[in-house]
């Protein structure tokens, strides 16, 4: 996720100029820069007479560039913050100048006393250097915080997870037949799974608690490594994503499946949870390899 931060001040209050002295100090940290400004005139990229110029005289929507060394895309369309913000993925650091009415960390020119140098190890201190990760589920003074996600466009979201349960041959055969004294081990691990992914917000510091439009769980035998395989698939329309009620699903239909077969078999063991996949939200679409 990359760190968020705007600038808001009038017309003339340094905004422009803090934020080209402070690219070259964070650059020098390590971090990738992007830069969101926006402009309330009319303004152009291409110059009259060049390709590009002639192609978006042309009527073409999209027009990009690319050389050894830089590339560009000019869009026949306004874009919103978020859908700029999403397209900067891979950057540690988005600066915004403008926007002082979008609902993002700002730093208001009027009452700023940082130059340049300290605000970028003020940024530092929210960052962790190791992987440019923002430390979003503490505040300035190192207290656990939920992040505030309500900024964020409301999209669709979904995300898989998987879960493998290995058991000897003895147990998989009783749950293959469904003689596990507890009763149908694929069938009350599935429910519990379902019920996991609902709790998760009770189960996780600082998860946001979502309102989830599906949430399916399937187990499977796999005969040929003696484990019960576990999917899960998660569903919702918001403002955050549904990764950790998938992950949650397996590990709660996991440990059901132990919880029901431990009398057999103390060393089941619980491996490979995992997200598979995941879509929507500005970060974008992830899939595992």
């Amino acid at each position: 996720m990359a760190f968020v931060l705007g600038f808001s001040g009038y017309s003339g209050s340094g905004k422009t100029t803090l934020i080209e002295a402070l690219i070259p100090h964070l650059k020098k940290k390590g971090f990738k820069v992007a830069v969101i400004k926006h402009d309330v005139h009319e303004f152009t990229m291409d110059r009259e007479g060049k390709d590009t110029y002639r192609f978006t005289q042309a009527g073409a929507d999209e027009v990009m560039i690319s050389s050894h060394t830089r590339s560009a895309k000019i869009s026949e369309r306004p874009r919103t913050l978020n859908e700029m913000i999403s397209s900067a993925s891979g950057f540690d650091i988005v600066l915004v100048e403008g926007y002082k009415a979008a609902d993002i960390p700002k730093i208001d020119m009027e009452s700023n006393t940082m130059n340049a140098e300290e605000l970028a190890d003020w940024i530092a201190k929210k960052i962790q250097t190791d992987d440019g990760n923002v430390l979003t589920h503490f505040d300035d003074e190192g207290n656990a915080r939920m992040v505030d996600v309500s900024y964020k466009d409301i999209t669709e979201r979904t995300a898989c997870a998987s879960a493998k349960v290995l058991v000897n041959e003895k147990t998989f055969e009783l749950i293959k037949s469904g003689s596990i004294k507890k009763g149908d081990v694929l069938t009350v691990a599935q429910i519990a799974g379902i019920m996991g992914s609902k709790r998760t917000p009770d189960l996780i510091p600082m998860c946001h608690p979502i309102i989830t439009e599906k949430c399916d769980v399937r187990l499977r035998l796999n005969e040929e490594d003696k484990a019960v395989e576990i999917e899960s698939f998660v569903k919702c329309t918001g403002k955050t994503g549904v990764e950790m009620e998938a992950i949650c699903a397996c590990s709660v239909a996991a440990m059901t499946v132990y919880d029901m077969c431990k009398a057999v078999q103390r060393d089941i063991v619980l491996t490979d949870i995992r997200l598979t996949s995941k879509t929507g939200g500005i970060h974008g679409d992830y899939r595992a390899v």
